[in-house]
């Protein structure tokens, strides 16, 4: 094979990519990424995985980012192969999951031609990455700034506010080559340039003289700090933590309130229960209820994150601080007076206690194996230290309601632009990033199907992965909706049910997965540890009655609460 400027160009990047610490890639197969691809093969620092469809490897590079917190190189052909990626990178985008997205392209000379497979791809993802460049065909006069350029990349996707960046890569033919003389890297095994967040400056002096309140609740979303920095600021403050799954803080704790949906239903609760202050750590939680408390509460509501990104949906944030969360929770501690045990945290304790004991009565190991029941019994029978990547739409809606706190699980979910595709990908990447773990993924059944190229050789990946999906033939969430009531069946069916009919374990064999379909939470527990490969469990529920679960559980809730105040 020749030597080629494109593959030593590619050589570089792939070099210095390693240097900076990232160590997988995501490629799907096509003929113009050839130099990149191979160069990436090539290299043993890094893993290569390839897959069929342009989507579900875009949603495995994000699921790495995720689960690690460092970029994979996402990596495909020319043309429309490279639209397919844009569903993932405004994911990334809005969740700040770092990200090197390489998409090949015809040099300059075949654009606007009628080529084949050639459209327009400069800027083609607009103000969805941290950072564009076309770099243009490799050219050798052009070699000592290769590894400024891949450098930065990995420093502009990792930056204060992580992100995806987009390299337009154009390639002449030929496309095989080999590498000629790499130029000279840094002295040790170092990128060419570092790139590191600077520590907080200063914290704002009206934060700590605001949380002299007693009445304050702390919500903690993903993006929170960790657990143990969060309760002990919640202790000093003797305030309860509103905690999501996915924040990592709702763990087993006397400030923990995991059951908030519930109790904010109960009207006499939420209204004695308003707070005058309210911290939040990291993203809003899905729940509504929740949601429209606060804004209708008039508390002062303060919003911490180490992202510059805005996070603010109802506009009623008074501060910002942008830091990092664990440095904030440490410096009030530091600062400020305990309040230890307080009647305003011994309230909301008994509350959530009376809530999870009734939850786990009408939810327990031999009841009927509903959709909450799914989501509880998901998140308390995975092993210690396994990972559950949750579906938007009715599944994350569960698994905040109706789970109970633990220890040792990480729960993620593509909450940045909250959409179903893309689901089981994601999860692969999770699993993927930290293979040694055992991965669940909870989905529902459009989901699933809305990503079911993600089955293709999924049988033949060595990783511990559990698929849960909840069949109910249909968009279960619309049956929550005021469209449920206030249109004929008929018309509802037609354009919110979406009924589909598919046999999910027959497609599921068809891909050489291993399927059980369980019939209560003790045997959904079982499956969840029986096996080490890929496997799919299938739960049959209908839309009509769960929507009949949900309110009596939510009317039990509300019961037990009025029992204990």
């Amino acid at each position: 094979m020749p030597v080629t400027a494109a593959a030593t160009f590619c050589a570089v990047l792939v070099d210095e990519w390693a240097r900076a610490g990232v160590t997988a890639a995501f490629v799907a197969p096509g003929s113009r990424s050839t130099p990149l691809a191979l160069a990436l093969a090539d290299d043993p620092r890094i893993e290569v995985h390839v897959h069929l469809d342009e989507r579900g490897a875009s949603f495995m590079a994000l699921g790495h980012g995720l689960a690690r917190r460092w970029p994979a190189v996402l990596v495909c052909t020319s043309g429309t192969a490279a639209a397919h990626f844009h569903a993932a990178v405004v994911e990334a985008h809005q969740s700040d999951v770092a990200m090197i997205v390489c998409t090949a392209d015809r040099p300059p000379e075949l654009r606007d031609s009628g080529a084949p497979q050639t459209i327009d791809q400069l800027r083609l993802y607009g103000p969805a990455v941290r950072w564009f460049h076309e770099p243009g065909v490799p050219d050798p006069a052009a070699a000592t700034t290769w590894r400024a350029l891949a450098a930065r990349a990995v420093a502009e996707a990792t930056g204060v506010r992580p992100g995806p960046v987009h390299l337009n890569l154009a390639f002449r033919e030929p496309l095989v080559g080999e590498a000629g003389p790499l130029p000279p890297a840094r002295e040790g095994d170092v990128p060419w340039t570092g790139a590191g967040v600077f520590p907080p400056g200063p914290l704002t002096g009206a934060l700590p003289t605001l949380l002299e309140e007693r009445r304050g609740i702390i919500v903690a979303g993903r993006g929170a700090p960790d657990p143990v920095s969060l309760h002990r600021l919640a202790v000093h403050l003797g305030w309860p933590v509103l905690a999501d799954p996915t924040s990592g803080c709702r763990v087993p704790r006397p400030t923990t309130v995991a059951a908030f949906d519930g109790l904010l239903r109960e009207e006499a609760f939420a209204a004695d229960h308003r707070p005058k202050l309210v911290v939040r750590f990291g993203a809003p939680p899905a729940s509504k209820v929740l949601a429209q408390w606060l804004a209708g509460s008039g508390a002062t509501e303060v919003v911490v994150g180490a992202s510059p990104a805005w996070s603010d949906p109802d506009g009623a944030a008074a501060l910002r601080v942008v830091a990092d969360p664990a440095a904030v929770c440490d410096h009030l501690v530091g600062r400020m007076a305990g309040a230890g045990e307080t009647p305003w945290l011994a309230r909301w304790r008994r509350a959530e206690a009376a809530a999870q004991e009734v939850l786990s009565a009408r939810l327990g190991a031999d009841r009927a194996l509903s959709e909450p029941a799914v989501a509880r019994a998901v998140v308390a029978g995975l092993p210690a230290g396994a990972q559950l990547h949750v579906s938007s739409s009715m599944p994350v809606r569960d698994v905040e309601w109706f789970a109970a706190p633990r220890e040792a699980l990480t729960v993620t979910a593509n909450r940045g632009a909250n959409g179903i595709d893309g689901v089981i990908s994601t999860a692969i990447g999770v699993a993927l990033a930290r293979a040694s773990a055992p991965t669940a993924v909870l989905a529902g059944d459009l989901a699933f199907l809305h990503d079911s190229t993600a089955l293709i050789g999924l049988a033949r990946r060595d990783l511990d992965l559990v698929v849960i999906v909840v069949d109910n033939d249909g968009g279960g969430i619309f049956s929550f909706l005021p469209q449920a009531t206030q249109l004929e069946t008929d018309r509802f069916e037609q354009l919110f049910g979406t009924p589909h009919g598919a046999d999910l374990v027959a497609l599921a064999g068809a891909h050489g997965l291993e399927t059980s379909e369980p019939r209560n939470p003790a045997e959904l527990t079982a499956a969840l540890r029986s096996g080490q490969g890929p496997r799919i469990v299938r739960v049959a529920t209908d839309r009509a009655a769960n929507v009949a679960v949900h309110d009596a559980l939510n009317a039990a809730v509300a019961d037990a609460v009025r029992a204990v105040r």
